[in-house]
């Protein structure tokens, strides 16, 4: 007895906990919170470098884990297709410049994987997971359109079909401003 009622608890507590999260993340038509990190080779980027163009900005928890190696080989995988669209890609986690450039080359990812060591950007898009001393990024991504406003947040993005829903909609997007303008 005692048992289900600890289970049905965990259970609720971690259904109000992802109903936090998502209302925190910065919402559509929002400026994006600023960032300024080095990439997997010291490079500095920062989100003034995007202004004008779309931005892809994914968070993913780990270097060279299953997931986010499937994730991360979507947007290589898509990266033409990116491209052609006119949309950037940046991937973004808590761990340091040398794990992303072991991680960007073992799996030719042609995109910047910034270094968050400090977790300041992942905080600032509500996309840290912090467990005391143990802190990851959650697997969220935020395509940012060319007036640095967030266009389409993915919470909890899959893993594996994250760049093909990145393309799709960016196609509708587009299409959409098309027909505004």
């Amino acid at each position: 007895m005692w048992l289900i009622i600890v289970i049905v608890a965990v259970v609720i507590l971690a259904l109000f906990w992802r109903y936090l999260a998502q209302t925190r993340l910065p919402k559509l038509d929002q400026p994006a919170p600023d960032f300024r990190l080095p990439d997997q080779h010291g490079k500095i980027h920062t989100l003034k470098d995007f202004s004008g163009k779309w931005l892809a900005l994914y968070f993913y928890p780990k270097d060279d884990t299953p997931g986010c190696t499937k994730q991360a080989c979507g947007f290589r995988d898509d990266f033409q297709k990116l491209t052609e669209l006119g949309v950037s890609v940046i991937g973004v986690s808590v761990d340091t410049t040398d794990s992303h450039a072991d991680f960007a080359k073992k799996y030719h990812l042609p995109f910047p994987l910034l270094a968050d060591s400090k977790a300041e950007i992942a905080t600032r898009y509500h996309s840290l997971i912090n467990l005391g001393i143990i802190k990851f990024a959650r697997r969220n991504t935020f395509l940012i359109n060319p007036q640095s406003k967030i266009a389409k947040v993915y919470f909890s993005a899959s893993a594996a079909h994250n760049s093909a829903e990145v393309v799709a909609d960016l196609k509708n997007l587009q299409a959409i401003s098309l027909v505004a303008s």
